[in-house]
């Protein structure tokens, strides 16, 4: 054992000053400077000088300690988590090691999932759900107000679907993703479709497109549509993704771990940053210049929607390939003429890049859809991804997402409250 690391200790273990101070491999004196500031509690020695030390409380400010010097965040600050499916580097990004940008653009979404799930690539598939399950996440969305927003919608189908499934408790690989095909699917079937003529068969894309836009799917914004999808498939641990694994690592099952990265998804900072970028890009456009409208968000103290990532030093990769998609759409042209005037204006004070958040605004703003139709699609998207890390997490020791709290507030035993 190296000096000072801590080693296991009786439950009851008292330790003297100098032991206390030997294991925290400091002077006696601050020993009791530690106590002085409530960082750790002492007993005296009966009939003797001196005090006693608790050895685990010992043994955790020598752990606090050793993280503080090494540089390292107190637990729970920083967690880091082996995975295999996303890797982040530079302004390029990879699925299980194959560009991502590359996969979306010639893939469908479903390929795309099917990659990040098993490895491996199936030409031509295409995810269907019972029409139980349907039906289940159709009725629980029809009960909602009419106001509801899209993860709402969303976190209330996946619910209802899994009421409907009675073996969503297996947690095998083979059930998980049996179950993955069948919801993502059932998400997309429960939501109230915009057009009356709507078809449930088919692409994932073109599913959804009728449940977004009022407008008929030409086949140039269809396609920029599937590749936003298998674009946003996954992202590393972001907030929703880590919400999916700390619920897997619990063994929640796979439509309750789903659920978590819905409601995480819900923040303004994440999958409802589209959204804000799409009222923005309508707000330009109403107004033909980006400088009125740049300068009113920064006069109420409000970041730029849209701009930014702190993932990607340069542009977002993500924004790239659907901007170049987006030239091919001339109905998209007024929009990517405001999202370009967006980023010339800001950038007169802040050298930031356009995002995947701007480059959805303009799909959304260009094809008759709702503000909120960018967040359905993230969620829909990402519903894959979550699957991916709740696999990866299943096979993990359980319950290991469990970061220990660094208590800083008044040590115990203290008075009860008058």
């Amino acid at each position: 054992m190296r000096d000072h690391e801590p080693g296991p200790t009786h439950p009851e273990r008292r330790l003297t000053t100098k032991e206390a101070a030997d294991l925290l491999g400091v002077k006696p004196e601050t020993v009791y400077a530690y106590v002085s500031r409530g960082q750790l509690s002492s007993q005296r020695v009966p009939n003797g000088r001196g005090s006693t030390f608790d050895a685990k409380e010992v043994e955790a400010l020598a752990r606090r300690n050793r993280r503080e010097i090494s540089g390292a965040p107190a637990s729970g600050a920083e967690l880091s988590v082996r995975t295999r499916v996303t890797f982040i580097d530079q302004d390029r990004y990879y699925y299980r090691g194959v560009d991502a940008t590359e996969l979306a653009t010639r893939h469908s979404y479903e390929e795309v999932a099917e990659w990040l799930w098993t490895g491996r690539m199936r030409p031509g598939v295409t995810f269907t759900a019972p029409e139980t399950s349907v039906q289940a996440a159709r009725r629980a969305v029809d009960a909602l107000p009419e106001h509801t927003g899209p993860a709402d919608r969303l976190r209330v189908a996946a619910i209802a679907a899994a009421a409907a499934d009675p073996l969503r408790f297996d947690l095998s690989e083979a059930s998980v993703l049996g179950t993955a095909r069948t919801l993502i699917p059932t998400l997309v079937a429960a939501l109230p479709p915009k057009q009356r003529t709507h078809r449930d068969g088919g692409a994932l894309a073109q599913r959804l497109w009728g449940r977004l836009s009022w407008r008929p799917a030409a086949e140039a914004p269809l396609h920029v549509l599937d590749t936003a999808l298998g674009l946003l498939v996954d992202h590393d641990l972001a907030a929703s993704t880590l919400a999916v694994r700390v619920a897997a690592s619990a063994r929640a099952h796979a439509y309750a771990a789903v659920s978590a990265g819905l409601g995480v998804l819900e923040g303004p900072l994440h999958g409802a940053a589209s959204g804000l970028a799409h009222r923005l890009v309508q707000e330009v456009l109403d107004q033909g210049s980006a400088a009125p409208v740049v300068a009113e968000e920064l006069r109420a103290g409000r970041r730029i929607p849209g701009l930014g990532h702190r993932l990607y030093p340069g542009e977002d990769p993500r924004a790239r390939v659907l901007f170049a998609l987006l030239e091919e759409v001339p109905e998209a042209a007024p929009a990517l003429a405001a999202a370009r005037d967006i980023v010339a204006t800001t950038a007169r004070y802040s050298p930031l890049h356009a995002n995947v958040d701007l480059a959805l605004a303009v799909l959304t703003a260009s094809c008759g859809m709702e503000a909120t139709a960018g967040e359905t699609v993230f969620a829909v998207a990402r519903t894959a991804g979550w699957i991916a890390h709740a696999l990866e997490e299943y096979a993990e020791r359980p319950l290991r997402m469990r970061p220990s709290g660094h208590y800083v507030g008044p040590m115990p035993p203290q008075p009860l409250p008058e």
